[in-house]
Order: structure tokens, then sequence, then C-alpha cells
């Protein structure tokens, strides 16, 4: 029962690592890469699907993506949706192919920017602390019931306490690494 909790536990707090990782994804650095259109959704005879399911998503230069549609009618859909999602950029179309240039960003955008990954860091903190609750609460409720010893739930505490301080420790690696992209220059 403890080592399947705790593979369990540590699923799921690996789970909340790799969605930080995605949602800093989306946070954009001032430099071009193609999974910040992975979110954008265009209408696609009749139904919402991501850009990269209507088009072809390259980089065109270091601060510049390039998205070629592969029906000719696509353009028009594909250039609203990037203009009219969240990521504050303006596309251009030239023929067949949409540039989208990433603007240089601002100190105090860059600002804005660390507070936001800083904030989505805790809330990763916060799940990952919640989940060590949970397994506690958990072993307590084993122990009163008698299905495990309480030498073995603090054996257990212990153990999820070092996986708890483990993933925090990945998460501030994660921030750490995202804020210093921000502010380079």
């Amino acid at each position: 029962m403890i080592s399947e909790l705790k593979k369990t536990i540590e699923y799921k707090m690996q789970r909340s690592i790799d969605t930080l990782k995605h949602d800093l994804i989306k946070i954009r650095t001032g430099r071009a890469h193609t999974g910040l259109l992975d979110h954008i959704q265009v209408e696609y005879y009749g139904s919402m699907v991501p850009v990269s399911q209507v088009a072809n998503v390259t980089l065109i230069d270091a601060r510049t993506i390039g998205v070629q549609p592969w029906e000719k009618p696509m353009v028009a859909k594909v250039e609203r949706a990037i203009r009219d999602s969240d990521i504050g950029v303006n596309p251009v179309n030239v023929g067949e192919i949409i540039r989208v240039p990433m603007p240089p960003l601002t100190e105090e955008r860059r600002r804005e920017l660390t507070k936001i990954v800083r904030h989505e860091g805790e809330a990763t903190k916060i799940a990952v602390r919640n989940l060590r609750r949970d397994a506690n609460q958990q072993l307590k409720d084993a122990v009163k019931d008698k299905t495990i010893s309480e030498d073995d739930e603090r054996r257990a505490e212990e153990s999820i306490q070092k996986l708890t301080d483990h993933y925090v420790a990945e998460i501030d690696k994660q921030l750490a690494q995202k804020e210093q992209e921000l502010m380079q220059i």
C-alpha cells in the first residue's frame, strides 16, 4: 500500500512539473519558437483545431515564426486566429506564408512576465504540497484502520517529504531558468 501510494504521489508531482513546463513555454521571451502557437485554435471545416494541424509552423529566423497553411483559403483564418490570440503579436500575410515577428520586450514587460512566472511556480508548489498533505492524510487513515504501523507511517511520511523537497527544488530550477531567459536582452 505504501509503495503504491508513493508511486501515485510521485507520478502526480511529475505531472505538476510537466504542466508548469508547458505553461512556461507559453510565456514568450522575445525569441521566436514554434511552441508559442501551439494553443491557438483555428476553425477548420466547422471544428476548432490547433494551427499546427492546418499549417506548417517553422522558424524563419531568431525573431520570426513562419506559418504556411496547407490550403490557400486557410491563410486568412490562420492570420486572424494568431492576431486575435493572447500572445500579443501582429502577423503579416506575405502571399501563402504568414510571418509572425516577435517584438522585443520592454523592461517593464519583462518584469511583468517575471511576476507571472513566479505566480505559476507558486501555484505548482501549492499543488505539490497539497499532494503531500493528501498522502499524509491517507497514511494517518491507514494507521487508524490498523493496516500499517506507526513506524511505517513515519518512514513513509519522511520519504514523501523527500519527494516533495525534490520536486519543489525542480520547480525553483525551472523558474530560475525561465526568469533568466526573460531578463536576457
